[in-house]
């Protein structure tokens, strides 16, 4: 059987022209998750005192996950240390819920600081928590240049809404 080069010749992903076709694209998005009372509409999964959990609204992988300080911060030298450690406990608890319900294999984690970095959003600076699985680095990636997401960002937030909600009462 020969490589079907032409079928994989053009990739559909119709949920990006959602991103692509914004015509206002908020100037901080975090801001306003955190600041928001309608959390499912920003995908924020977990709040604490200091920091918040937010699904990443165009992922690298199923689960993409960020949290972010409440307050804005561009450096981490600009966080006090109650910050630090919130937002590093829930990186924590989101490994563990994302191992749990989503059963990701191993996880990249960290910070892109400054634009020069590729940070998006430079001024307010959040940590991703990027679940991985063995095996993940398949064609689609690596000759496709194409990420697979295979599932919808609202039924994934119910699932890890849940979940975030069960480690609570753990």
């Amino acid at each position: 059987m020969d490589f079907p080069t032409k079928q994989l010749a053009t990739l559909w992903a119709p949920w990006r022209v959602e991103y692509f076709e914004q015509t206002e694209r908020s100037p901080n998005f975090l801001r306003e998750a955190g600041q928001a009372t309608d959390d499912a509409a920003h995908l924020v999964l977990h709040r604490g005192k200091y920091a918040f959990v937010v699904m990443n609204r165009y992922p690298y992988a199923t689960g993409h996950l960020m949290v972010a300080p409440y307050r804005v911060a561009g450096d981490l030298d600009e966080l006090g240390e109650a910050e630090i450690v919130e937002i590093w406990r829930f990186a924590a608890r989101s490994e563990k819920v994302l191992r749990e319900t989503i059963n990701a294999h191993g996880f990249n984690v960290g910070l892109n600081i400054g634009s020069a970095s590729g940070a998006g959003l430079a001024e307010h600076l959040h940590l991703h928590v990027v679940p991985r699985w063995n095996g993940d680095h398949n064609f689609m990636a690596v000759l496709g240049e194409t990420r697979i997401i295979p599932e919808g960002l609202e039924p994934l937030y119910q699932k890890l809404r849940t979940a975030f909600d069960a480690t609570l009462e753990r």
